[in-house]
């Protein structure tokens, strides 16, 4: 190898060296250009392409935070058997106050609260002088009336007797007739007058009405009895109730005003019997809506033969109603109050919503009832935004899940 560069550089001319072909340099140079342009392009479109991925990230996850994210839920359709739960007052099936019919002072009283007593047992006695004294100055008036009645009489029947013999003018006669009509009215009067004091005399005993318990006693020995006959403050002498029947009166929303009939099974449910039930029947109803309060008033008697439940006291009816149309059941966050009525939002094509006017039921509280509106076809939108409106573009996600699809 050394011999032949030996002998190639004795046929070169000393001091001169051979020029590269031109065709060689120009080739380099364009590869180092194209070299250069790639990487050079390299470097631009790693920076650049990062730049619009992004920004077409953030216009697309822009676009998409800009539609509401929604959960849905079917509504649920209620029992064919409907019961509903309504406050109600226990009174008892007969309640009267007992007063006094005559004026005096309480003499004694046999009865106080929470006595049993029966039908026509003494209460109590009234001293009543005045009465007393009134009566007999009626009696002594009724005898006078009576002996000048009877004067009258033989005077009448003398005269008619003489006047048959001409003894006696015919006016004398009629005299005599018309002053024996007149005594017997002025009897009457004074009898009837003996017979009214008698009969307040009668009222210086009070007896009960009705068998039942004493619920209240408002007078005690000694106290001015005023019966109001000369204007004066009626005082209620005693209360008595009869508690082995109970009336509870219910005030029923119209809406159920249809279905509350008699017959109907109502059971109560009072605070102090926890997990207890009295059981009741709707006897009978008003027939007619309150305009004020849109409810219809119905009456149910209860058996109470021990004595447990107490009157007066508060309790929940539980009154089973039967189903009449379809009703549903829908969270109370779906409502929304607008100012056209109550309506619900709902998914018409699955992302677009469709507000829908209902008419409720009763409020269960977080639930409430949907008596029109709804078929039960319906994704109605769970706790809506007050701005939504109809026609707009929501998403539905899983309940438990971000905008993005990820379990939170």
């Amino acid at each position: 190898m050394r011999v032949e560069e030996q002998a190639e550089l004795e046929r070169t001319p000393a001091g001169k060296s051979e020029p590269p072909p031109a065709s060689g340099f120009n080739v380099r140079h364009w590869v180092i250009a194209i070299v250069a342009f790639c990487i050079v392009a390299a470097v631009v479109i790693s920076g650049i392409l990062p730049r619009i991925q992004a920004r077409n990230t953030l216009v697309r996850e822009t676009r998409e935070m800009a539609i509401p994210t929604v959960t849905v839920s079917r509504p649920e359709r209620s029992a064919p058997t409907n019961e509903v739960v309504l406050p109600a007052n226990v009174q008892a099936y007969v309640d009267a106050p007992i007063f006094a019919r005559t004026n005096g002072y309480l003499k004694k009283w046999y009865a106080d609260i929470g006595t049993r007593v029966r039908a026509g047992q003494l209460l109590a006695e009234i001293e009543t002088p005045e009465v007393d004294q009134q009566l007999r100055q009626a009696r002594a008036d009724l005898a006078t009336s009576e002996a000048n009645l009877n004067l009258a009489q033989i005077t009448a029947d003398r005269y008619a007797g003489l006047l048959k013999s001409d003894s006696v003018s015919k006016q004398d006669a009629d005299n005599a007739a018309g002053n024996l009509a007149a005594q017997k009215a002025n009897a009457q009067a004074a009898e009837a007058n003996v017979k009214r004091l008698e009969q307040l005399q009668s009222f210086e005993n009070i007896y009960a009405p009705f068998s039942g318990v004493i619920t209240a006693r408002n007078t005690d020995i000694g106290a001015l009895i005023d019966s109001g006959s000369s204007g004066g403050t009626r005082t209620e002498l005693f209360h008595i109730a009869q508690p082995d029947r109970l009336r509870v009166y219910v005030n029923v929303p119209e809406v159920y005003s249809q279905a509350a009939k008699p017959g109907l099974t109502a059971d109560l449910t009072l605070s102090e019997f926890p997990g207890r039930r009295f059981q009741g029947t709707l006897v009978r109803t008003a027939s007619a809506i309150d305009q004020t309060t849109r409810t219809l008033l119905v009456e149910i008697s209860v058996n109470n033969p021990t004595g447990t439940l107490l009157s007066g006291a508060y309790a929940q009816v539980h009154l089973k109603l039967p189903g009449g149309a379809s009703s549903f059941i829908v969270p109370v966050n779906a409502l929304l109050f607008r100012s056209e009525g109550l309506r619900v939002a709902t998914l018409s094509d699955g992302k677009h919503v469709e507000l829908r006017p209902i008419t409720l039921g009763h409020d269960y509280g977080t639930e409430v009832e949907v008596v029109a509106g709804l078929t039960g076809e319906e994704s109605i939108i769970d706790n809506p935004p007050d701005s939504i409106t109809a026609g707009e573009e929501v998403r539905v996600v899983q309940p438990g899940q971000s905008a993005g699809g990820s379990a939170q």
